[in-house]
């Protein structure tokens, strides 16, 4: 079982949070995307671009913040935060 937390931060204030569950077999990299998509989906925004500081701490820490710069539109909190929290191997 793959599960990815999302969450909304403001203010070091917990807005809004998701954990998105994936099943299927697919590479880490897929289910991370898909389960952002999904989750974006649910909280009503734009998927963030992933800038290189995002990749970087993602594949060190399976953890990382976009912040307004990842985003195209004006967004109503100070950064989403994602974390793995159960990977299958």
């Amino acid at each position: 079982m793959f599960k990815l937390w999302v969450r909304l931060i403001k203010e070091n204030r917990l807005l809004r949070d998701t954990v998105i569950e994936d099943e299927t077999v697919d590479t880490r990299t897929h289910k991370v995307m898909n389960a952002i998509e999904k989750a974006c989906y649910e909280m009503d925004l734009e998927k963030p671009h992933w800038l290189d500081s995002n990749v970087r701490d993602f594949q060190l820490h399976s953890k990382c913040r976009f912040t307004k710069d990842s985003f195209i539109e004006n967004v109503e909190f100070d950064y989403m935060e994602i974390q793995i929290l159960e990977e299958d191997y």
